[in-house]
Parts: structure tokens; sequence; C-alpha cells
């Protein structure tokens, strides 16, 4: 095996794991209920809906809806529940909507008198991919305490990367030995 082998074998193994796909997930807006106007009484529905999930760049939002529609836009535009020109607007009845960046997003219905009366949303959505808690080493007393869940169940290729670090140290460790 020549000294380029390695070299190439490391490369080719990292290119594969570039390539790997970080797992996103498709969230019905309001679940069963859809995205309708809220009973009188529940006028936070959907912002209690969205503060009970964790969403990821990467995710997406389906809004289910008859005789409706579903704009994006500004928190001023949010606040006064009206857009005039929309980041973006749909009414086809189920609209899918790309989380593609870290923040807040603010949705509210394009019908007239709807999300004064609580079709109205934010999103706030979390950048990158979650990092795995290490364990301490045990202190001088004994303890064994268990770390801190990382606090989403979304399996992200971050986890994929940090499996296969012993591989690739097992890779450049001889290529380094072929070099010296």
């Amino acid at each position: 095996m020549t000294a380029a082998s390695p070299i190439i074998f490391f490369l080719a193994l990292l290119s594969f794991m570039a390539s790997l796909p970080v797992h996103s997930f498709q969230y019905d807006v309001g679940g069963d209920r859809g995205w309708a106007v809220p009973p009188s009484n529940d006028s936070a529905f959907y912002n209690q809906w969205a503060s009970r999930n964790r969403f990821q760049v990467g995710d997406t939002l389906r809004f289910n809806y008859e005789k409706d529609s579903v704009m994006a836009v500004d928190e001023q535009e949010y606040d006064k529940c009206a857009s005039p020109h929309p980041i973006f607007f749909s009414n086809n009845g189920s609209t899918q909507f790309d989380l593609d960046q870290p923040g807040l997003f603010y949705f509210i219905s394009g019908v007239p008198g709807h999300c004064g009366r609580g079709q109205k949303m934010i999103v706030k959505v979390l950048g990158g991919s979650p990092v795995p808690v290490v364990s301490p080493p045990p202190d001088e007393k004994g303890g064994d305490e268990s770390p801190p869940e990382t606090g989403s169940a979304k399996t992200r290729s971050a986890f994929v990367l940090l499996a296969l670090v012993p591989v690739l140290i097992g890779f450049i460790v001889p290529l380094l030995g072929s070099v010296l």
C-alpha cells in the first residue's frame, strides 16, 4: 500500500460523511385541528402548540385548512394582524413552509378577522445540530451523576460524525507514521 492510499481513503470517507443527511421533521400545525380559527376561549392555541414543539433548521411546517390562507409576516405585522406585503402567502389548503434559518417566524391567517380571533402563531427555530453531552469523570467523592439530556430526540449528522472519530483516528495515526 503506497503512502497516498490512506490519504485517498481518508478523503473518500470524509466526503461520504459530509453527504450524510440531516434528519428533519414535518409538523402538522395545530395537530388534528389544523389551521383554523380557534374557539373563543382558546385564542392562544397555536402559540401553545408551537411552544410544545422543538423546531430545528430544516424542519417543515404543514398548514392544513379549508377556505383560509397562511401568511408569514414580520413581528410588527403579526402584532397588527395585517400584512399588505407578506413574506410568504399561500391559500391552497395544504401549505408547506420550510424553516430554513434559526430565529422567530411569525404566521397569521390572511382572512380578515381570523388573526384577531387567535389564528396566529410564533415559531422559534433553533439553529445547528444538538451536540451530545459528554459525562465528566467521577469526582473524588465517588459521585456518579448523569449528564443532562440534550433536549432533542432528533438524530443529527453530528452524532454520526462523533461515532466515526475513532475510525478516522485509526487512519490518521498510520498515515502520520508513514510520513515521519
